[in-house]
């Protein structure tokens, strides 16, 4: 099974009484690189989700360059 960025949710599309609801799959394979980025270097991300983007980051072939501060 791919791997999730987020839980699943659901959309409403539709209007009171013809309200549909869809669910809406959250695979990593469908962030961008900037949200990926985003997540790797926030304070807030657990390990196991900032492993899960820094993976998904080199199947992308992109190159991380780590600095000190």
């Amino acid at each position: 099974m791919p791997t999730k960025f987020k839980p699943d949710s659901f959309e409403y599309i539709g209007l009171r009484g013809n309200k549909k609801q869809v669910i809406v799959k959250n695979y990593i394979t469908a962030v961008s690189k900037a949200e990926l980025i985003d997540a790797v270097n926030n304070s807030n991300t657990k390990p196991k989700q900032k492993q899960k983007c820094l993976n998904e980051l080199s199947r992308r072939g992109v190159k991380l360059v780590w600095e000190s501060v």
